[in-house]
């Protein structure tokens, strides 16, 4: 049986300082928390459709909090 791969969407909440750039990008994949003023990732694995988007919230990410990782999805054991 073959893992499937598929990315990971990672926010580092201590570099995040709040510019919500992020969420103009993929707003189905990142929130704010006002209260805490940080983003909040809504969807750790997104589609791989919203790939595109998801790069350019990282890419454009001021305070490079943001990062995409490429990884194995683990199965729960049957």
């Amino acid at each position: 049986m073959s893992a499937m791969v598929s990315m990971r969407v990672l926010a580092d909440l201590d570099l995040c300082q709040g510019h919500q750039l992020c969420q103009g990008e993929a707003p189905d994949v990142f929130g704010f928390d006002e209260g805490a003023d940080v983003v909040v990732v809504l969807e750790e694995r997104p589609a791989e459709s919203r790939r595109a988007d998801v790069t350019q919230a990282v890419k454009y990410c001021p305070a490079f909090a943001l990062s995409i990782e490429d990884g194995p999805i683990k199965e729960d054991p049957a």
